[in-house]
């Protein structure tokens, strides 16, 4: 089976997430009721082990009361 490398951006993405939630003194839990996603959904994409689409990235930015791209930006 081929496997995709994966993007240094997915690094990126579960850093700024970590520190968004930890700047805020959220748990995962209260991130996953924000965004309407599963809690260990969201773990995996902080941990770099799932890759976040686009609408789900969108999702995590509400959730968080920002843009997408702060979501993005190294």
């Amino acid at each position: 089976m081929k496997t995709t490398p994966k993007s240094p951006l997915r690094d990126i993405v579960a850093r700024n997430m970590r520190k968004l939630r930890a700047d805020r003194g959220w748990s995962q839990e209260f991130l996953a009721h924000e965004t309407g996603l599963n809690r260990t959904y969201l773990s995996a994409v902080e941990r770099s082990e799932q890759n976040i689409s686009i609408d789900n990235l969108y999702r995590v930015a509400e959730g968080f009361g920002v843009e997408a791209c702060t979501l993005l930006k190294a």
